[in-house]
């Protein structure tokens, strides 16, 4: 092992050094407003839970904590996801010492792997992701660390360990639900694995499971006094409720994976996976790695039949291990010129995608040529190619709805403020002066349940309580709410462009004298 505290010091250094750049870019630089996800994580934070409708309650309360600090900011949304991201890359360093003996090779790794994209994406955006990633990066050092203590720490050092891997897994699974497939990964390689064997018939492993196992009970409380709403959630998104198959489904999984991690990270890892398979590789080290990430890896790929491929980020915590497996492989061998050149490409594609993505605005000539003019079915053509779109225009139509509610107060009216979607309905209630409460229509517009649809009072459970109230409805099809309100106002358009390009467009209706829905027209899923 390379006893130089060089390499250490580096990996240190690049990590606060660039989690220092983060925080300036996010409080100076930043040209994106919250995503709709961050935006509604906030809704959340405002009225804290034991559980949430789609996730847990991590992500609320972290959010809370830094905005109890630092302000309800964008800033202060998003600074828990820089430190996650930071303590993600300190986890991939020692992990990777740990594995391979070589701190040389640790700092190789957090470089490389801060040039793939959705490590910056995970390290700026406030999701679920980012403390999830983190939970899982740390469960992997602290079990490998109590699988195979030291000679001067047997005994309570593998307890301890024990310990913070089920702390890792009960954060885990408050964050996101997936992270009980820790469990099952490390048992497959225990049982796998003839030298580790006894470890299934200690009760340290089964402490372990028990720490983890103790996050579910909030969650599980909680969903027992609502219906199980996260449960029928969760089974509508996999695809479950479904009786029909996508064959398709399995090779947009696979093409998902490969574009997040630009082509040749993927195939990278791939051949890792092959060349440590467990009837080839002895090595227990390896052989930990290749379980902690293949299984979670094959479990979403079988889910890809169902809800025709998912989505990108679900099998991400599958990279975590493979990354250090895949590294190991690279470094054991001598790089003929073609690995070299596809190495050295794939880490500038990396940072050149992610240079790109903090300031698309550089680049949309160029998107613009590859989406094609405006037509009636794509009026927002640049959105195909730029997926930041999302993140932008929602100062600009939370400035449009202020303007409408002065107007209605100089008439002596204080609107009631409803969207079409939950994704908007957080935007605006982050950015409209004040932060005023928004309603969601989605459910009668053929949007699926949201949490807003177990707040109250809401329209939908509680209408005697905004009987007679004039709405500002923002997004919403007037038309299709002729039968709740007994007057609507002609709907105004809300363009947002960009150097004249168009990025986003919302209708404004105001709707006068609410009756109520008689009925719904169309109820979304789960």
């Amino acid at each position: 092992m390379d006893a130089s505290p060089q390499y250490r010091w580096a990996a240190l250094t690049l990590i606060v050094g660039v989690a220092i750049v983060r925080l300036f870019y996010l409080a100076f630089f930043c040209p994106f407003d919250l995503a709709p996800d961050e935006a509604h994580y906030w809704e959340w934070s405002r009225q804290l839970d034991w559980c949430y409708y789609s996730k847990g309650p991590l992500v609320a309360w972290l959010i809370r904590a830094s905005c109890e600090l630092f302000g309800d900011t964008t800033l202060a949304v998003r600074l828990p996801a820089v430190v996650c991201g930071s303590l993600l890359l300190v986890g991939l360093y020692t992990l990777t010492v740990q594995i391979h003996q070589s701190p040389k090779l640790g700092f190789a790794v957090v470089a490389l792997a801060l040039t793939l994209p959705i490590v910056h994406a995970g390290s700026l955006l406030m999701t679920i992701d980012a403390p999830f990633t983190c939970a899982w990066m740390w469960a992997l050092v602290f079990a490998w660390r109590a699988l195979t203590p030291g000679p001067s720490s047997r005994g309570r050092g593998e307890k301890v360990a024990l310990i913070f891997t089920g702390a890792c897994i009960l954060v885990g699974v408050l964050a996101k639900h997936t992270m009980v497939l820790f469990v099952p990964s490390l048992a497959l390689f225990l049982l796998t694995t003839p030298s580790f064997r006894h470890h299934l018939k200690q009760p340290g492993l089964w402490i372990m499971t028990s720490i983890g196992a103790l996050g579910g009970v909030p969650i599980l409380a909680w969903n027992a006094l609502n219906g199980w709403v996260s449960l029928r959630h969760t089974q509508g998104h996999a695809g479950l409720d479904e009786t029909a198959f996508h064959w398709l489904g399995p090779f947009k999984y696979l093409g998902g994976q490969f574009a997040i991690l630009l082509g040749f990270w993927f195939v990278v890892w791939m051949l890792a996976m092959w060349t440590h398979r467990p009837p080839r590789e002895d090595r227990p080290p390896m052989r930990f790695l290749w379980w902690m990430s293949l299984p979670t890896f094959v479990f979403f790929g079988l889910f890809a039949l169902k809800n025709d491929g998912g989505e990108a980020n679900w099998p991400v915590v599958a990279y975590l291990s493979g990354l250090v497996l895949a590294a190991g492989k690279l470094s054991a061998v001598r790089p003929q010129p073609s690995a070299k050149i596809g190495l050295l490409g794939a880490a500038a594609l990396g940072v050149m995608v992610t240079l790109v993505l903090h300031e698309p605005i550089h680049v949309q000539p160029v998107l613009l040529r590859l989406a094609g003019p405006a037509t009636r079915e794509r009026p927002l053509p640049v959105r195909r190619f730029d997926p930041t779109a999302r993140l932008r225009g929602w100062r600009f139509l939370a400035a449009e709805v202020n303007r409408t509610r002065a107007e209605l107060r100089e008439r002596g009216i204080e609107p009631v403020l409803a969207s079409e979607r939950w994704t908007q309905a957080g935007e605006l209630a982050f950015y409209c002066d004040g932060h005023p409460n928004i309603y969601c229509m989605g459910l009668f517009l053929g949007d699926r349940h949201s949490q807003y649809d177990l707040w109250r009072p809401n329209p939908r459970s509680d209408p005697g309580h905004f009987t007679g109230r004039t709405f500002l409805l923002v997004d919403i099809d007037a038309e299709r709410m002729r039968h709740v309100f007994e007057r609507i106002e002609p709907p105004r358009k809300v363009a947002y462009r960009e150097n004249g390009v168009l990025v986003a467009e919302w209708t404004i209706t105001v709707a006068h004298g609410f009756g109520g829905f008689r009925q719904v027209e169309t109820i979304g899923g789960y």
